[in-house]
């Protein structure tokens, strides 16, 4: 009895590790975003916008293409390890960054950064259910998701440093603590006790056979209706991480300097109430029934149909920001839950494979609506595009409803 305990006590001290570790990696892939206007002052090409938009793109793009690779070497190797280098890499990569005099240096160092963040999160998510039952695994991955958001917004706080000392300064600090960090992680954070204890033989060739797993992944009917249930909420989902601020603007006429800090705290704040309360909520329904997590993610993202709408067409303040902070609640809720429902369909040794994909996913859909809204904005219909939105999203959640059909908790 007292060594469940003890176990189960460190699972939340994992859940607290990761939590700094998603801090650092959102708050190191946004302050970039925040630096422009004074990066721009020593190196000329970012003074173009299509030219800082391609450096923004290539992390994209990388952190897209290794989501996969990520997962498949995160199902195979130490996930304790895999974090800690993923970690060390990134913060080593944000503290070059301080040195960069010239574009190609920031592009190479980007592109470096997409490898290594892209490691971080199915190994994350993958170590926290495994040390998380069913009456705990949505709180638990719900609190970690919360660093995610507190991260990204503590990334806007790179502009003002950088107003104090210099963008250099502001890549140095962030850097440097998070390499400080990775060490602190290396000797506190453990991989789950008797992972890799001895297997039977088939399992060892089916588990390093790459392409088998994937075959089984893809063999699995529910699986494709969970990436095609988690890549059409990341549409709305990257669409207000992207374009809210200018969506804030245009409809309120405020200047960006109030509609930007307006529009982010307003997600991140209720998307943190959504990630705790729907894991709280989702954890104690599981209890009871099968289909538990499910609801609670389809009454998530039933909450962002009628948030996108008012989003898109609204002109009074309250109504946007009130819609923004349902936007975040059902979403937040949704977020809580994508790991807890994949482990109801796909076994523990595939989750991490699994997950990168979903992450793949996403992060193509977030690229796809974000050059169409682009495209929007330039014909002075982004509100309405954007309401758009509320349509594939409903329909996704009647798909996801009608089919997901978990036959136990855990697989």
């Amino acid at each position: 009895m007292k060594q469940q305990q003890n176990t189960s006590r460190y699972a939340w001290v994992v859940v607290a590790l990761l939590w700094v570790v998603a801090l650092l990696n959102y708050m190191d892939r946004q302050i970039l975003s925040t630096l422009r206007p004074t990066m721009q002052m020593d190196i000329v090409e970012l003074q173009s916008a299509q030219v800082f938009g391609n450096l923004m793109a290539v992390f994209l793009w990388v952190y897209a293409v290794m989501s996969p690779i990520s997962g498949i070497v995160s199902d195979r190797f130490n996930r304790k390890n895999i974090i800690v280098v993923s970690l060390f890499i990134w913060s080593l990569v944000t503290l070059l960054m301080g040195f960069a005099n010239n574009l190609p240096q920031l592009m190479v160092l980007r592109s470096i950064m997409g490898v290594s963040e892209a490691m971080y999160i199915p190994a994350a998510l993958a170590l926290i259910a495994d040390y998380h039952s069913d009456s705990t695994r949505s709180l638990a991955v719900g609190i970690h998701m919360t660093g995610l958001y507190i991260g990204q917004a503590l990334g806007g706080f790179g502009a003002t440093i950088a107003e104090s000392y210099s963008w250099h300064s502001v890549f140095k600090v962030f850097g440097f603590v998070g390499v400080i960090y990775a060490i602190i992680l290396l000797f506190a954070l453990k991989e789950v006790p008797q992972r890799f204890k001895k297997e039977k033989e088939e399992d060892k060739k089916e588990k390093k056979n790459v392409f088998g797993v994937l075959s089984l992944l893809f063999s699995n009917v529910s699986f494709w209706v969970i990436l095609f249930y988690f890549a059409i909420p990341s549409l709305p989902g990257w669409a207000t991480k992207n374009w809210l601020p200018t969506l804030f603007a245009d409809n309120l006429n405020l200047p960006m300097s109030v509609a930007g800090p307006l529009s982010t705290i307003t997600i991140a704040l209720s998307s943190f109430v959504g990630v705790i309360f729907g894991g709280i909520l989702s954890d104690r329904w599981i209890l009871k029934n099968i289909r538990g997590r499910i609801y609670t993610s389809a009454i998530g993202l039933a909450l962002t149909v009628p948030s996108i709408l008012l989003i898109g067409f609204g002109h009074h303040v309250y109504a946007i920001v009130g819609a923004g902070l349902l936007f975040g609640v059902g979403f937040g809720m949704f977020d809580a839950n994508n790991m807890p429902i994949l482990c109801q369909f796909v076994a523990k040794e595939y989750r991490a494979t699994a997950y990168g994909l979903m992450n793949f996913v996403g992060v193509l859909s977030g690229a796809l609506i974000t050059n169409i809204l682009g495209a929007s904005a330039e014909k002075g219909e982004l509100g309405t595009d954007f309401a758009w939105l509320a349509v594939v999203v409903f329909l996704v959640i009647v798909l996801q409803l009608f089919t997901l059909k978990p036959k136990k908790n855990e697989v």
